[in-house]
This record gives structure tokens, sequence and C-alpha cells, in this order.
């Protein structure tokens, strides 16, 4: 199966999030969150001063956003002000990324864990895959009052995160771990009973944004490779779309819940991704629409 593109001439476009019939995604570099329609007319709904990354909305509207280099959640006020929501400073050891928001408003963001570009530069890219590299991360848990606590620590990289429709299991890549973890969700946001939800070891997919199907499959942007994967509980793939760059993120929407918007760029790496635009979001449509959150 092949995508189409629906937006390009980006910096490196992230956490793509169906809402009202419109799809909405980060601009990491370009410092700016977007919307933009089936028929691809393309809108700036917010700037910001830092790079956004993970969106959310509060259960009254207001929309959350990842700013990754203040390590913080920032909230869309109706007055259009920008507000801190969270502070994860005291936790996060490097930039942060990826957000879930749930139905009932509680966030679940991860960070890196180390400057990656740094690291590889120093080490090379191999060694991040090994199990001596320092890539422990957490999960971090902002309530909607806006306080914050761990959710889970030793994360190898914590990116797309979901929640099953009854929002009782949450699942997480760990991008550097090559597996899809699972937690039982407490009637208080937190997180037990981790497990091991699929391995993607064998088939060296590195997964990075996550989204989820109405039967309980998850689709994985591939962020070494130029596709997105079907995969089910215990790692069985189902099903491939080929991209035309690498895979970043992914999510499930349209109308009927079928259209698979994948962000694809040709890296991403920081320098780059700043000096190009690359990025893309590319279409395709799948048989199962989506469910659950995002």
């Amino acid at each position: 199966m092949q995508t189409t593109v629906l937006v390009d001439d980006r910096h490196f476009t992230e956490d793509p999030r169906w809402r009202n019939g419109r799809l909405w995604y980060s601009d990491f570099y370009g410092h700016a969150v977007h919307s933009v329609g089936p028929d691809g007319d393309d809108r700036v709904e917010l700037e910001l001063d830092d790079q956004p990354s993970g969106l959310g909305w509060l259960p009254d509207g207001r929309l959350l956003v990842v700013a990754m280099t203040s390590r913080q959640v920032r909230r869309l006020e109706p007055d259009g002000s920008l507000v801190l929501h969270a502070d994860l400073s005291h936790i996060a050891t490097y930039w942060c990324n990826d957000m879930l928001v749930d139905r009932t408003g509680r966030a679940y963001v991860g960070h890196f864990g180390l400057d990656l570009d740094a690291y590889v530069a120093e080490h090379g890219a191999d060694a991040l895959m090994s199990p001596d590299a320092p890539t422990m991360a957490h999960v971090m848990l902002v309530h909607p009052d806006g306080t914050v606590e761990v959710a889970a620590d030793e994360i190898r990289f914590p990116n797309g995160t979901v929640v099953t429709p009854d929002g009782r299991t949450l699942i997480v890549a760990e991008t550097l771990g090559l597996r899809l973890t699972a937690f039982d969700v407490g009637d208080d946001g937190r997180l037990l009973n981790r497990r091991l939800w699929a391995d993607l070891s064998t088939e060296l997919i590195p997964p990075d944004g996550i989204c989820l199907d109405a039967e309980g499959a998850v689709w994985v942007a591939n962020a070494l490779g130029a596709e997105c994967v079907r995969v089910l509980e215990g790692g069985e793939i189902t099903d491939r779309v080929a991209t035309s760059q690498r895979s970043f993120a992914c999510n499930l929407g349209g109308d009927d819940g079928t259209t698979l918007f994948v962000c694809t760029a040709e890296t991403s790496e920081a320098e780059a991704c700043t000096a190009d635009r690359t990025a893309r979001i590319e279409v395709a449509t799948v048989a199962v629409p989506g469910a659950g959150s995002p």
C-alpha cells in the first residue's frame, strides 16, 4: 500500500491529531502548531518561542502543547494567551516529546533522557541500541490541575502513546528498546502491571509515533524505515504502508476514521531539519478505523 502527500515543505512534522474535521500537527523546527483539512488547506494555529511537540485537549476544549526545550506543557486559553500548565523540568533530564491526553484531561508525557544528537556524534548511531546506552527516561503523568509525577521509569526513550477505548490500558512505544510496552491504568491515572505488548527487535523497528485501531491493533511509525506497520499484541505484523521517506508519527482520522496520516521526513537530525524543509504528511486509506486516545 502506498501513500499520497497531503502536506509538504515543512521542517519536521510530529504528533498528528485528528479533531473536528482537521488534522492538527506540530512542526518542531518551524516553531508552530498547524492544522490541515482533507483538501490540504493548511493553516498555522499557534506559534511558540520553543519547539512544539505533543498535542492534546482538555475536556473543556483547551489545547495543551509540549514545549520541548523548556520541558513544559503549555495551555492555550480562550482569549488566545498561552500559559504554563505544568513544569516537567524537575523530572525530565532532557527535552520532552510526545504527549497523550486522555478523556479525563490527564496527560502522559515522555522525554528523551539524553541529548541524542550529541550521543550519536560521539558514539555512533548503533550505540543507541546497546543495553548499556544511557537512554532510560520516564513517562510523566500530568494531572488536570497541572501537578506532575512519575508514571513509569526506566523507559528506553518513550515516544508515541495510546490508551484503549475503555481507558484501562496504556501502550507506549519504547523507541530504543525496539518494543511496545503496556500498563494497566489505575483509577487515579497511575500506571501498573508493566508488560511487553510487542517485541519489534526481530524486525529491527524502533517504534516512534503510534495509534490504535478498533480491532486493538497498533499502527507503528518505523523511525528507521519508510513505512508504517500494523502490529497485533504479541508482535505479529499484519499490514505495511510504504511512505516516501522515514516515518516518525501516525494517527487515524478522517470522516470515517480510516485515513492513516503519517508524518515523514528525510531525517530527524536537528541541523538538517532546521536548514531544509523535507517533512511531509502523507495519507493512505486502511481497512479498520481508529479507536481510543488520541
